[in-house]
């Protein structure tokens, strides 16, 4: 292409020299060296053409870089021919045909190149001595030769030191075309590497701003693409990681997304290479932390309900002997109003106290579920419209959304205790005008119910203690209501969380497998 471009310019200014040199002769008809220089002109334009279009096309081959070399040298001998023969001052052009061979045919191109240069110069010179009479011949046959031999030694020469340089120049290209071949694959596999980890990666320059952040990292942060995120203050993104070293190996840190709140495990370093600048890499733990939350307040409530159930057995029995005496006192007609009002209070207080013991017993030793085949969509329908009536449900607007029929294996009497304890929660929780959410759908090998209050009054010091036994946020409650869902949704296998905020309000989530 550069060869057909310097062609081009030099085609050009060939025209504009022989244009110029007309306009400042007399007016007269062209000569015929004239009209052979615009014809050689012409000819040049006409093979620039030719192999501009074939190498656009990508059809050029060795067969074009050899028809073009041939052109060059018949154009150099029509011009040296229209300049003075061997006196001719452009006899400079066969060492640019022999250069021009060198590029595009390497070295043995360009030794065929100056051997036909020198072919075409010799039959020049010859033709010319041949067809000029001998009484006007002007040079002499010794200067001819000396200026043949010279032409033919400078194009020989021409031709190995461009050879040479070609072969040199064509390794280099190649050995850079490697390079760079390399470097893009490298380039590729970094991208596909950082795409794949597992892991959130984020750079920042000196002045803490975001320069880089990775797929997981957009995932696990949920941010939508670079654009958002790319010269953000890293403080915005990460709200708390400029307090931690510089080389912190491992921290965590709670970090608020759209996708709700998330806690990481990350470490700090600097960026190699440049002064200020920070690495982060971090993982998402939220859901093994929440698992050891699970697992803790398994082990807690385990110890506790193995405790409580002895300790139930033990009260109940005496609580069962305090209440017949009670009730044969109050047998005895012994006419004293006292008596009979005390033996009431204590009968009625000792039932409370008994079915106290009965929840606390369910708590501690759940039954076993006894499960079978069950139409969630009926049975959230059939529960929601039964607490409809409930006092709590007064002017409390409740939505129910099952958009598609599904069937879970589970013990229907003991689901509906949980979704009865859960919505009652939540209706004291949103009281009047507030509003209640009850939602099914499937995700993968589970089916979740979401219950949802627009309170949102649980805040992260309760979240600890939620499902524990005798924790309660109001007056007269038990606190054993989410201990025995919680306990019911373990026994069938499924899962219980919860999350709240006073802006978005509070979601239990019950998964249960298919």
């Amino acid at each position: 292409m550069w060869l057909v471009l310097f062609r081009t310019v030099a085609a050009s200014l060939s025209l504009v020299v022989t244009v110029a040199r007309l306009l400042t002769q007399p007016a007269q008809e062209p000569s015929r060296a004239d009209s052979l220089s615009f014809a050689v002109i012409a000819g040049a334009y006409v093979l620039t053409v030719v192999t501009g279009l074939r190498l656009r096309r990508g059809t050029a081959g060795r067969l074009d870089a050899t028809v073009t070399v041939v052109g060059d040298v018949l154009i150099a001998t029509g011009l040296v021919y229209l300049s003075g023969g061997a006196d001719s001052p452009l006899t400079f052009l066969y060492s640019l045909a022999v250069i021009g061979a060198a590029v595009v045919l390497d070295w043995r191109g360009a030794l065929v190149a100056a051997a036909v240069s020198t072919f075409a110069f010799t039959m020049l010179l010859l033709i010319t001595r041949l067809t000029t009479p001998v009484d006007a011949v002007a040079v002499p046959a010794a200067r001819v030769l000396f200026v043949l031999g010279s032409n033919a030694l400078a194009l020989v020469l021409i031709a190995v030191l461009s050879g040479y340089l070609s072969r040199q120049l064509s390794a280099t290209g190649g050995a850079l075309s490697q390079s760079e071949a390399d470097l893009r694959r490298l380039g590729r596999l970094q991208q596909l590497i950082l795409s794949s980890m597992p892991s959130g990666l984020v750079t920042c320059d000196a002045q803490r701003h975001v320069t880089f952040v990775n797929t997981a990292a957009h995932a696990i942060l949920h941010v939508e693409d670079d654009a958002t995120v790319v010269g953000l203050p890293l403080e915005n993104l990460l709200p708390g990681v400029s307090t931690l070293a510089p080389r912190s190996t491992r921290g965590e840190l709670r970090v608020r997304t759209p996708g709700g709140n998330r806690v990481l495990g990350l470490s700090v370093s600097p960026l190699e290479g440049e002064a200020g600048a920070l690495l982060i890499v971090f993982q998402d733990l939220t859901e093994l932390r929440r698992m050891e939350e699970d697992l803790k307040r398994t082990d807690r409530l385990a110890s506790l309900g193995a405790l409580s159930a002895q300790l139930a057995h033990e009260i109940r029995n005496p609580l069962a002997a305090m209440r017949g005496s009670a009730q044969l006192l109050a047998q005895e007609q012994s006419g004293d109003a006292v008596v009979t009002k005390l033996t009431g209070i204590l009968t009625r207080e000792a039932d409370r106290l008994a079915r106290l013991v009965e929840d606390f017993l369910r708590f501690a030793r759940p039954p076993e579920p006894q499960r079978r085949p069950v139409a969630l969509d009926a049975l959230l329908s059939e529960t929601v419209d039964m607490l409809r009536a409930d006092p709590l449900a007064r002017e409390v607007q409740m939505e129910v959304r099952a958009p598609e029929a599904l069937t879970a294996p589970v013990d229907p009497d003991q689901l509906r205790q949980v979704l009865i304890n859960l919505l009652r929660n939540g209706f004291q929780a949103a009281g009047p005008q507030g509003t209640v959410r009850v939602a099914l759908a499937r995700a993968e090998k589970e089916a979740q119910i979401r219950v949802w209050d627009s309170a949102g009054s649980i805040t992260e010091e309760m979240m600890g203690h939620l499902f524990e036994p005798f924790f309660t946020t109001r007056s007269g409650g038990t606190g054993l209501g989410l201990s025995t869902a919680h306990s019911i949704i373990r026994a069938h296998g499924g899962s219980i969380r919860v999350t709240s905020h006073p802006a978005e309000g509070t979601e239990f989530l019950v998964g249960l497998p298919l």
